[in-house]
């Protein structure tokens, strides 16, 4: 079961990593990867889900971003700029995308699954 708020706050955490520390972002998805773990108190499958579900947030989101930057950047030139730059960078970008992907799931999803089995699953004490 996906809990929102690590995913939330996962999701968060890799914008940032992948935006401002790109050159650490294998270590810095690993720490973000345990952390959501962590933070989702389901178990080692839990825990793997919830930050691999971040992860692929997480890249879908600098996609976006990545396809908008280069849209506005190319229109500065006027607006035959943009849609080539749109088109360039959509049409080129898409497996580089789908690999990023796969790539943020497995690397978030196995510190995820580290950090799930730290913090154990919550217990209903009634």
């Amino acid at each position: 079961m996906t809990k929102w708020s690590a995913v939330i706050v996962g999701f968060m955490l890799t914008v940032i990593v992948r935006a401002f520390f790109a050159p650490y972002e294998f270590v810095g998805l690993l720490i973000v990867g345990f952390i959501v773990g962590y933070m989702a108190h389901s178990g080692i499958i839990g825990g793997m889900w919830n930050a691999a579900v971040a992860g692929a947030f997480g890249t879908i989101v600098t996609a976006i971003l990545f396809i908008i930057l280069v849209t506005v950047g190319g229109s500065l030139t006027g607006i035959l700029g943009g849609l080539t730059g749109f088109t360039v960078s959509g049409v080129t970008s898409l497996i580089e995308v789908v690999r990023q992907l796969i790539y943020y799931m497995i690397v978030m999803g196995i510190t995820g699954a580290f950090g799930g089995a730290l913090s154990g699953e919550k217990k209903d004490r009634r």
